[in-house]
């Protein structure tokens, strides 16, 4: 057979393979699909969901606005102690806040992206109809490894931008400095992204049947790279805390964060550039700060620019081969019995009915056998137990109140980044499960369980598996902190209102507006639904540790202060503690039974195909 660049082989192609679109032709295609795609989406939630996304745009608004105000006066407290711009140690300072915070955030997009590419490369039912198209392979990588970029990057646009804006007008930074935001901001989110996706590539070229193993092992490494470092971070003697030597000695083991090779060095320092002032004298060759700050600019392009290059060689040499070799890989016979495991967790439901316990067991199945989910879960809150662990080191004790009032504070900050981070996982894995049992739901059909049922199992699920890790490390933190008792029950019971709620937000809204269309369930959280479930869960969660905090926070100043025959009167606060708690738990109450409810009933009048 000749081979296909010769002209006989051109000759005896079919019709159809010498009518192939050009390069340019099925980018434009692609694009077009894109558009009209998004354009739809848009007027179909500008239509039949006015309410609901002008909710969402707004709850959105009003969380940038209280990340910059949060950002706005830490540098403005920070700023007074450290100098202007252009100082030694302001430029020590934030430089280190600048380096820890992107550095942090370079990671995350790299597991985000390689995630999403993962979902959308090799488990969508999109790309398997575009693989029997007359579509180049490269074009479906890099059509996807867009869609990556776009679904991984909201989150870090959400938080950077409050940051860099707040940080530019306390330094009275230049004009150009804020223009030089945005075309920063995507370069850099470009680069750890196309490294996720070509780690993905590879990983599924080379191991597609050892995938499991490596993330496992890859999420334990991390863990344990990110205890040490945090470890010997707080190994340092009591006395030195929040002193210049423990200032310099945190600075010294966080200079791995500025290493320059990494991209989250070369935006921290363009950012920094550009907020340096115009020198007063430009002659003799004084080189500008805007010029350094647009060549680190230039290099984060030029980088993002190579991503994108070596994630459509590899997509063009390696993505059918990948996709093949997953697909048809050996499968070894399933032995028909339960696992340990399994056993352990079915006993532990017995006091469900039957129908419910063979639902959890499912569910909870599922979740031991994603090493996605659980690697992120012990990830964050294995780092919340060692930082709990280390957080007496902060501590001076002493009998004043102003020790009270600190204890007090920290402990139920504590409590609200539990909190939050338990948001986080119940939009990511929570909200998606319902979406996400219609493609299986014939199965379910054929089963003696009604729909009721099935909602109701995803809420005990999402409540129980929660309720114990937080509450061990709400506890935990209490008693490293040593806060009075009743604090302590307070605590637990703001714990179990924050799991509750948190869980019946994200089954109920996922029962109201599931998308029985996405098979990735990180597209479905960061969907409409799972952007409104975030920004509800944030809202429920400072209203619920408003109400518990600050009555709480004034009785035990009451109590110090009354012991120094101070005017306060620890009587009248306690009833206000008790009502502010009374509070809480009707909120609790309501952010349960009223989602559920809607959940259950939208979900009664699906139809399933």
């Amino acid at each position: 057979m000749p081979p296909l660049s010769s002209p006989l082989a051109a000759a005896t192609l079919p019709p159809v393979a010498k009518s192939l679109p050009t390069e340019d032709r099925e980018s434009y295609l692609c694009w077009q699909l894109r558009w009209q795609v998004g354009g739809t989406q848009i007027r179909q939630l500008l239509t039949e969901s006015r309410l609901r996304t002008a909710l969402v745009l707004g709850l959105s608004l009003f969380f940038w606005c209280g990340l910059f105000v949060l950002f706005y006066q830490g540098f403005a407290y920070l700023l007074p102690y450290v100098g202007k711009a252009g100082g030694q140690y302001h430029a020590e300072t934030v430089r280190l806040v600048f380096h820890v915070f992107f550095a942090s955030l370079n990671v995350m997009l790299i597991f985000s992206a390689g995630i999403i590419v993962y979902g959308g490369l090799f488990s969508s039912a999109e790309t398997r109809f575009l693989l029997t198209q007359p579509i180049r392979p490269e074009r479906i990588v890099l059509y996807k490894f867009q869609e990556a970029v776009a679904f991984s990057s909201w989150g870090f646009l959400l938080l950077a931008s409050p940051m860099t804006v707040a940080y530019g007008i306390v330094a009275e930074a230049p004009w150009y400095y804020f223009a030089l935001i945005l075309p920063l901001v995507l370069s850099f989110v470009y680069i750890p992204c196309g490294i996720g996706a070509l780690a993905c590539l590879l990983l599924v070229y080379k191991l597609p049947g050892l995938r499991s193993a490596v993330l496992g092992t890859t999420a334990c490494v991390v863990i344990a790279l990110a205890c040490w470092s945090i470890w010997k971070t707080m190994a340092v003697p009591q006395a030195e805390l929040f002193g210049a030597d423990w200032f310099h000695e945190t600075v010294k083991r966080f200079e791995f964060t500025q290493q320059q090779w990494l991209p989250s060095s070369w935006l921290c320092n363009s950012l920094l550039e550009a907020a340096l002032p115009w020198p007063s004298d430009t002659a003799g060759g004084v080189e500008l700060p805007v010029v350094q700050s647009c060549l680190y600019l230039a290099v984060m392009v030029t980088n993002a620019l190579v991503c994108h290059l070596l994630v459509v060689a590899c997509g063009k040499r390696i993505y059918r081969a990948a996709y093949s070799s997953l697909e048809c890989r050996a499968r070894g016979k399933r032995q028909a019995r339960e696992a340990i495991v399994d056993r352990v967790a079915r006993r532990l439901c017995s006091a469900f009915p039957p129908q419910v316990q063979l639902l959890l067991v499912k569910d909870w199945r599922l979740l031991r056998r994603d090493p996605v989910q659980w690697s992120q879960f012990l990830i964050f809150f294995g780092l919340l137990g060692l930082y709990f662990l280390n957080i007496d080191r902060f501590s001076n004790p002493g009998n004043d109140v102003n020790y009270v009032t600190w204890v007090n504070m920290v402990s139920f900050l504590n409590l609200a980044v539990v909190g939050l981070i338990l948001s986080t996982f119940t939009t990511r894995f929570i909200f998606p499960m319902v979406s996400l049992e219609g493609r299986r739901f014939w199965v379910l059909g054929l089963m003696p369980i009604s729909r009721e049922t099935i909602v109701w199992s995803k809420f005990a699920f999402a409540a129980l598996g929660s309720w114990l890790p937080c509450a061990l490390l709400v506890l935990l933190s209490d008693l490293m902190l040593q806060v009075d008792p009743l604090v302590v029950f307070v605590h637990q019971v703001t714990n179990v209102l924050l799991c509750v709620g948190l869980a019946a937000m994200a089954v109920g809204l996922g029962a109201s507006m599931p998308n029985f269309s996405e098979p990735s369930p990180s597209k479905i959280a960061a969907g409409f639904g799972g952007t409104l479930n975030l920004v509800l869960s944030a809202v429920y969660i400072i209203l619920i540790v408003a109400l518990t905090a600050l009555p709480c926070h004034f009785f035990l100043i009451a109590q110090q202060q009354r012991m120094q025959q101070s005017f306060l009167d620890a009587g009248s606060l306690k009833m206000w503690m008790v009502v502010g708690s009374g509070a809480a738990v009707l909120t609790g109450l309501l952010a349960t039974v009223l989602p559920l409810r809607a959940g259950i009933k939208a979900f009664n009048r699906l139809d399933f195909y």
